[in-house]
């Protein structure tokens, strides 16, 4: 089979061996759950509880603010403790719920099987903004908001992704493996909502395993993508299978094409099948821990609690949410599971490069491997010397922040931090 790629690309040692071959198991109910009313893009969720409340699983606990917003559900049964700033794995701080397990993981009486066939289109998206669906793969952009593209822009291709490019992860693979039929209905789903005619699902040719499952389904076309970071995004996934490419400062809309993330699709399907809003989620712990492993974890969860239920860590230098390449590290391990939480990786200080960042040498390796076809090497310059506006003439706006660039530098520029630091000064300009 013809395997699809992008131009660009890197290819960082993998390192996915430590839990590939790991089924997904679930952690016991956490005794606290620290659940941030902000685990979205867009306006945070406002509280509809009180210190006090009791509270089930799938009880709402956060209503969505506005269109860009996403509902928040308690992950455990028992007594809100309290409402307070808490250390948030993005933002820094947040707004969180702090509940106190009562022991029983009592549900919501509202969950039960249905036929999402019996639902029109709007009533499906309906039923996803009110389950608190996010975008899985990183971004946790509500999921309804995507599902609703402006008028005028039909959707003809939903493509489900499954790549999995970065290193260390393997939640998505194990998933593909354990709950494929699953995946496809919330395909299903989509396509009826979206009313596309083709639907396909990319996975890196790395994970054989997944894509022997897959094929089973003849709805979804499987595409073999070539192993390469990163081959997971979505504008590259759009132009390696379809051809279209997605305009500067566009989005998928505008091509007709629609990507979501295999985590999603399975988050749509439990919602919309039996009528349970986002809770839970898989996370790979993995890298310097005792037991590396892949965990299905209720949200609000903390990293420590994770990483002491994996033997705990080995020689711990840094802490990061994701993967190394796109990954956030954590100031410490009190921090809570978020809907975007994909991964926990320890790093042992052997693994951890502190190089001194270096003069520039103007080796173009950085344009080269560029994604989204760039000149990284001059958009940093016009950053360093606060010139935004010259930056962002050179698409420093169109950067997805995949960390390609800093990894093939030679001097060690820092050069995704530069380009975020671009974006930020224009956003608030």
């Amino acid at each position: 089979m013809r395997k699809l790629t992008f131009s660009g690309g890197i290819h960082p040692s993998e390192f996915k061996s430590l839990t590939t071959d790991i089924p997904i198991a679930e952690t016991p109910i956490p005794q606290k759950a620290i659940i941030p009313l902000s685990q979205h893009a867009g306006a945070p969720a406002k509280p509809v509880v009180e210190v006090g409340d009791t509270v089930k699983v799938g009880t709402k606990i956060g209503e969505a603010q506005g269109f860009i917003s996403a509902n928040i559900h308690a992950s455990i049964s028992g007594v809100v403790k309290k409402i307070d700033l808490y250390s948030h794995p993005v933002l820094g701080e947040a707004q969180a719920v702090f509940i106190e397990s009562d022991g029983k993981d009592e549900w919501e009486a509202n969950i039960e099987e249905r036929d999402y066939n019996a639902f029109s289109p709007e009533e499906l998206v309906s039923i996803v903004r009110e389950a608190g669906i996010v975008g899985l793969g990183g971004a946790a952009f509500p999921t309804a908001v995507k599902l609703s593209p402006p008028k005028g822009k039909a959707i003809d291709t939903v493509i489900l992704n499954g790549a999995e490019c970065e290193p260390y992860l393997t939640a998505d693979h194990r998933l593909m493996l354990e709950k494929a039929a699953e995946i496809i209905e919330g395909g299903r789903i989509i396509l009826k909502i979206l009313g596309a005619r083709k639907g396909y699902i990319a996975i890196e040719e790395n994970k054989p395993d997944a894509i022997l499952k897959m094929s089973e389904d003849k709805d979804f076309e499987l595409c073999v993508m070539r192993t390469k970071y990163p081959q997971g995004a979505e504008k590259q996934l759009i132009k390696a299978i379809t051809g279209r490419e997605v305009p500067s400062g566009g989005l998928p809309f505008d091509v007709g094409a629609y990507v979501q993330n295999v985590g999603t699709a399975f988050a749509i399907y439990e919602a919309v099948k039996i009528g349970r809003p986002l809770v839970a989620r898989v996370v790979t712990i993995t890298g310097a821990v005792k037991k590396p492993k892949n965990l299905r974890v209720r949200i609000g969860t903390t990293f420590h609690d994770l990483i002491e239920k994996c033997g705990g860590s080995l020689d711990a230098l840094k802490i990061i949410m994701g993967g190394p390449m796109m990954g956030i590290a954590q100031p410490t391990d009190e921090i809570p599971v978020i809907k975007g939480t994909s991964g926990i990786l320890i790093q042992s200080e052997q693994e951890v490069e502190t190089a001194v960042e270096g003069p520039d040498i103007r080796c173009g390796r950085c344009v080269r491997i560029c994604p989204m076809k760039l000149v990284p090497v001059q958009i940093a310059d016009y950053v360093e010397r606060n010139r935004f506006n010259e930056a962002k003439e050179l698409g420093v706006l169109d950067c997805i922040e995949c960390g390609s660039c800093a990894y093939v530098c030679p001097a060690r520029r820092n050069l995704v931090h530069l380009f975020k630091h671009a974006k930020e000064q224009l956003r608030k300009k």
